[in-house]
């Protein structure tokens, strides 16, 4: 096989982000950069890189996907990676003890492509490699994406991961013809405005004393996010809610009981 780099022909650019978070070696950042580049993705954030940024190793494991790592992101944390998203998808090996809609790679790919065309801003969570992403990570995610594989031995390194989501997507090409979006004047909620209302209503929620019981508190908090990214939030919404929480709390958000 020839190394597959012809410069003289038009590159095939643009789709979802793809975020990275805590990925362990700087190589495996490399081959997964190397992966979106073979499938015209060059958008990556790395949240917290075990090893640090940038990386030399990094550099060579790319193979000439340069463009890929130059414009990649350092985040914090999971949640600043994703806030100018409206859709996010999360991979996943384990049968996690959530409500969430599981897709295969294949069935992801068509409503990414369907939103890209649309104008929705879309991102793929990939976790670590020896643990993947947590359940806090996977409320940040619309749907959850897990690979059909031999059910005995499932286990994909990071790049592998990345390169099965981007060849389908990749694959898509065209705009799915029963896919349905949102009409009028508004838009897909953005993740920072709806994590922005879940923090408001949480907080209305911990002073009324919802939560009495502080160990199930962080399991109680995951079932509520992963009702509302169920919903499909638009923007319109979003304030809505925002208003009912107000309005059955009795005052404004942020405001306090006097």
């Amino acid at each position: 096989m020839t190394s597959g780099k012809d410069r003289t022909r038009p590159a095939v650019l643009g789709g979802p982000a793809i975020i990275l978070v805590e990925p362990q070696l700087g190589a495996n950042i490399g081959a997964a950069a190397r992966a979106m580049l073979n499938c015209g993705l060059t958008d990556l954030r790395l949240v917290r890189p075990r090893d640090g940024w940038p990386s030399e190793w990094a550099v060579t494991a790319a193979s000439g996907a340069d463009q890929v790592l130059d414009a990649a992101r350092l985040f914090d944390s999971t949640a600043e990676a994703v806030t100018d998203l409206q859709r996010v998808y999360a991979t996943t090996a384990r049968n996690r003890d959530m409500i969430q809609r599981i897709l295969s790679p294949r069935a992801a790919a068509a409503e990414l492509r369907a939103d890209w065309a649309a104008g929705v801003r879309t991102g793929v969570l990939f976790g670590p490699e020896r643990s993947g992403l947590v359940n806090l990570d996977t409320t940040f995610a619309d749907a959850l994406i897990t690979v059909p594989l031999n059910p005995a031995f499932s286990s994909l390194n990071l790049a592998q991961a990345v390169l099965l989501i981007g060849y389908e997507w990749f694959q898509t090409g065209e705009l799915p013809p029963d896919r349905q979006f949102h009409a009028g004047p508004t838009r897909v909620a953005t993740k920072a405005e709806l994590v922005n209302f879940l923090e408001h209503l949480e907080g209305e929620l911990d002073a009324t004393g919802f939560f009495s019981t502080p160990d199930k508190r962080p399991s109680m908090i995951r079932t509520i996010r992963n009702a509302f990214q169920r919903m499909d939030l638009t923007e319109q919404e979003v304030r809505t809610f925002h208003g009912i929480v107000a309005s059955l709390t009795g005052r404004p958000k942020g405001g306090r009981e006097k």
